[in-house]
């Protein structure tokens, strides 16, 4: 990735040392001063570990709105439990590399570079080992995060563990798809160090010792290594002190509890919010729009009934929705998440003008448009959001306890051991029900499909899910949704070749050697 990679390496110094794009273009793009900075003093290699969770929060939970967005949204409300309303047709005639792929590729491997300079040059660095090791566990966690995302999404991916640097910049290099094998390898040895030199009481935004558990259960899953991933979910159950806590607190405005694995932290005071999203890699980050894009508008309806106020969602976008598959998954009546996880279907008159003001109305004189009313999700509510503003700087959950045991229930199952795969599952709903009524009392994979999709909807899982089960075509083309009212809404067919994204052309043409994935 050498003589493409000169746009990873501006991106990256301007992320760690925080400096703005017009002093940044007034410096020596490698000054002696900043590569000595970063990649040979203690200091220096603990501001570039912090700036690598500043651009995986921008790759994984950007703010604002741009390409990065958009590809996020893809693989939340893409999948067999989505329905989009506008402008972004991810399986439909304009399906293209341009808006979902493209940033996910380059960004990855914009990352890539960066943790492979921090780790070759960690270990010349004069320091106390044990926190060196520390730092370098967690650039390995991204590391092999990153490559488990990309060789997920694109299935063919370049192997690259050699850092940009300013001798090699421009060195001739022969592009070809990697064994999946040796991409396995390393991710697991990567994970394996981890797991070694990070405890389960990290600070919170901070890798700690469950999410490189949970993260390599998920890359043995992928392997069918059952028995290890057993062993991973396991001691994150059993050693790590993660817990389910209540619904309410899930998704609550403090994150910090016992479920959360890791959430991406934002902070308004030490990021901004501009409109080339510039600052998005900064300390604090930008505002997400996550909480808009999937509620819908209340506000607009003609009624006049509802104005926009943060209680049914503020200011919001209404670009996709859970789908009626989803929503009839649930028992309605004693399923708590129902309520919890999503917008209720009845609401309060709040437009002190409407003659209906203070009474409880019952949505069913829309004008039939999405964007105005529809089942909308809640995990991304924000009781602090400026009511008139899309940007929400809530922090972000990525991984969650919940999603342990339930991973760790099929892995149980495909060991062997039902009893386990039920205790685990069960858990779940125990909360969901609040009490032992409605457990289940056998494990079918349709059970579990349906008791994942239940749980953790719209959390970036589910079209991974799918396609490590090879159900991913067939199954978005019995749920996934596409229009904006009742009478146009259809299926978007997903062809076979769309379990694997499209490599960005111009990286393709910048590579020279390196093929595009069948069917593009």
């Amino acid at each position: 990735m050498k003589n493409i990679n000169i746009l990873f390496v501006l991106a990256f110094l301007i992320s760690t040392l925080n400096i703005s794009c017009e002093k940044f273009l007034e410096e020596e793009v490698f000054d002696e001063v900043f590569v000595d900075y970063i990649y040979t003093s203690e200091e220096g290699l603990d501001v570039g570990v912090n700036a690598l969770y500043n651009l995986m929060r921008s790759y994984n939970a950007p703010g604002g709105f741009d390409d990065r967005l958009i590809s996020n949204i893809f693989f939340l409300a893409g999948t067999d439990l989505g329905l989009t309303r506008t402008f972004h047709v991810p399986y439909g005639p304009n399906h293209t590399p341009s808006n979902f792929a493209a940033n996910k590729w380059v960004n990855g491997y914009l990352i890539i570079d960066r943790t492979n300079a921090i780790i070759n040059t960690a270990e010349g660095i004069d320091m106390d080992v044990t926190k060196r090791n520390h730092l370098l566990a967690q650039a390995k966690v991204i590391r092999a995060e990153v490559y488990f995302d990309l060789l997920r999404m694109y299935d063919n991916i370049l192997l690259d563990t050699i850092a940009t640097t300013p001798e090699n910049l421009n060195d001739v290099i022969v592009y070809e798809p990697a064994n999946p094998t040796d991409v396995y390898k390393l991710i697991n040895d990567d994970l394996k160090f981890a797991v070694e030199n990070l405890s389960y009481n990290e600070s919170y935004g901070r890798y700690n010792k469950a999410t490189a558990r949970h993260i390599k259960g998920k890359v043995a899953m992928w392997e069918s290594n059952w028995e290890e991933a057993v062993i991973q979910f396991d001691a994150i159950i059993n050693d790590s002190g993660h817990a389910l806590v209540d619904l309410n607190t899930v998704f609550g405005q403090n994150l910090k509890h016992s479920e959360t694995l890791f959430a991406y932290t934002r902070d308004e005071l030490f990021g901004g919010n501009d409109i080339d999203n510039a600052n998005d890699v900064l300390a604090g980050g930008d505002g997400s729009w996550f909480g808009s894009v999937f509620t819908h508008r209340l506000y607009e309806q003609g009624s006049g009934d509802f104005i926009a106020q943060i209680e049914n969602g503020g200011q919001a976008l209404g670009w996709s929705f859970p789908n009626d598959y989803l929503e009839n998954l649930y028992d309605k009546e004693n399923d708590k998440r129902y309520s919890t996880y999503y917008y209720p279907e009845t609401y309060v008159a709040n437009n002190p003008d409407s003659p209906r003001f203070g009474q409880v109305i019952p949505v069913t004189d829309y004008d039939d448009n999405y964007r105005r009313y529809h089942f909308s999700l809640k995990k991304f509510y924000d009781a602090e959001k400026a009511a008139l503003k899309n940007e929400s700087w809530k922090d972000h959950m990525y991984y969650r306890f919940a999603e342990t045991l339930l991973l760790g229930a099929e892995a149980q199952w495909r060991a062997g051991n039902e009893s386990k795969a039920l205790e685990y599952i069960n858990k779940i709903r125990e909360r969901a029900y609040g009490n032992t009524t409605n457990n289940f009392t056998s494990f079918t994979l349709d059970t579990y499909l349906e008791e994942s999709a239940r749980e953790l909807a719209f959390e970036k899982n589910r079209w991974f899910l799918l396609k490590r089960l090879g159900l991913l075509v067939e199954r978005q083309n019995l749920h996934y949704r596409y229009g904006s009212n009742s009478s146009n809404v259809a299926p978007e067919p997903m062809q076979p070749h769309m379990v694997r994204l499209p490599i960005p052309q111009s990286q393709i043409d910048a590579m020279g050697t390196f093929p595009q994935n069948p069917g593009y």
